[in-house]
């Protein structure tokens, strides 16, 4: 029996692929098993719980766990972002030297592995902690503009200081340097041994946090999202070898791995298949908008997300099942795209739902807290003019509360 691997793509969707490695013996029937059967289990984790956290994620007062929410604009445009960058990992890799290319990623996945894999244990670890646990409070802001103190803004003075953007806000505390320390130890793990228990980590969080923080903000965005990654991923595979020459070149914790010769070279296994995360996070963050939807319904029902959460099994499954038969590449998002929309709108059908299913706006539970920005400014002129024209609406301000100094 032929060794098969799934390579994974870059960016979004990951590809299956299916060939022979003439140095190494094939997979048993065994081991091929449990790799599969591990990598379905580990692409399940972050779809449920990172569907589960995302219901809860805006409620939290950081602006780091605030959803980044996709519209249907950015729906459109991703399958060409993707193919580019896609196109220009496969340009520098035939151009510069693999190692240097690599080496350079390698540092870059480093640093958001660790803070991906911290703020995924951070609600874990939180429970273990002593009631007496030393826990101080840190803020690390940065601010663009002019504008007053941050006491007056409390006061409501906010004419003075709406000129004062927000570009970094993080709020975090002792537990979370303590969970920062542990994942360090996972990032050094990995990029001195670049091991597949560390890869994994890595790529668990990555996913986890995906379909957390990234949200769709309604079904039909989904279906566009989707559905342009379901071409790109077929044309990309099918029509060309650069996804499958990026993903055999690019070594970065973008894929969940698991050896299949495991069984008989125990941890030190090199045989391995593998699973894009593109495959794990794009349909997970439409699984996740049918979860929010079910909890709209108010039902006490989870209906459309338990469905399509089959779904994704059945054409994980198949994918697996087609790969192994064919013996050729497979793009996971072939089977998956119409498997996780098609199952749900069947389910709607029946019930009668459709209309209110695509009327649902996830974006509209914004909470009271969140920032929203309501309108636009009207800016015009040179950035000198610009910089007097705010220096004079402050001097009017100022002069505003010298003459009513009771005024709030």
């Amino acid at each position: 029996m032929e060794q098969a691997e799934a390579h994974n793509g870059s960016g979004a969707g990951g590809a299956s692929t299916a060939g022979a490695a003439g140095a190494r013996p094939p997979a048993t029937p065994e081991g091929m098993a449990l790799a599969y059967g591990s990598l379905v289990v580990m692409a399940l984790l972050p779809i449920f719980f990172g569907a589960l956290r995302s219901v809860s994620c805006a409620k939290g007062k950081n602006a780091s766990d605030m959803p980044e929410t996709i519209t249907s604009r950015d729906a459109a445009r991703f399958p060409i972002v993707a193919s580019c960058t896609l196109l220009g990992l496969y340009v520098f890799f035939k151009i510069f030297s693999q190692e240097y290319i690599n080496l350079l990623l390698s540092m870059y996945f480093f640093v958001l592995g660790i803070l991906a894999l911290s703020h995924t244990i951070s609600p874990v670890m939180n429970k273990f902690f002593p009631v007496n646990f030393p826990n101080k409070q840190y803020q690390l802001l940065f601010t663009q503009g002019s504008g007053e103190s941050k006491e007056e803004a409390d006061r409501g003075e906010n004419d003075v200081v709406a000129f004062v953007a927000e570009i970094v806000n993080y709020e975090f505390d002792s537990k979370d340097l303590v969970c920062l320390a542990m994942s360090s130890i996972v990032g050094v793990w990995y990029l001195l041994r670049k091991h597949w228990i560390a890869n994994n980590l890595f790529g668990l969080a990555f996913s986890l946090n995906g379909v957390e923080l990234l949200h769709l903000n309604n079904v039909s965005t989904g279906c566009i999202l989707l559905g342009g990654l379901f071409v790109y991923d077929v044309f990309w595979v099918f029509g060309t070898n650069v996804m499958v020459t990026v993903a055999k070149s690019f070594e970065a914790p973008i894929k969940l791995v698991f050896p299949q010769d495991l069984l008989e070279k125990g941890l030190e296994a090199d045989n391995f298949a593998m699973l894009g995360l593109g495959d794990i996070v794009i349909p997970g963050i439409f699984i996740a908008l049918l979860l929010r939807f079910d909890i709209s319904l108010k039902r006490n029902t989870h209906t459309y997300f338990y469905t399509s959460f089959v779904a994704y099994i059945f054409g994980l499954g198949l994918t697996i099942f087609i790969m192994h038969t064919f013996k050729h590449a497979q793009p996971a998002l072939l089977y998956l795209v119409p498997a996780c929309i098609g199952f749900p709108l069947l389910v709607a059908l029946v019930k009668g739902e459709v209309a209110e299913m695509f009327s649902y706006e996830s974006s509209a539970e914004i909470l009271p807290h969140t920032p929203r920005l309501t309108h636009f400014p009207s800016v015009s002129g040179s950035p000198s003019s610009l910089a007097d024209s705010m220096q004079q609406t402050l001097s009017c301000s100022h002069r505003r509360r010298q003459q009513n100094p009771s005024a709030m």
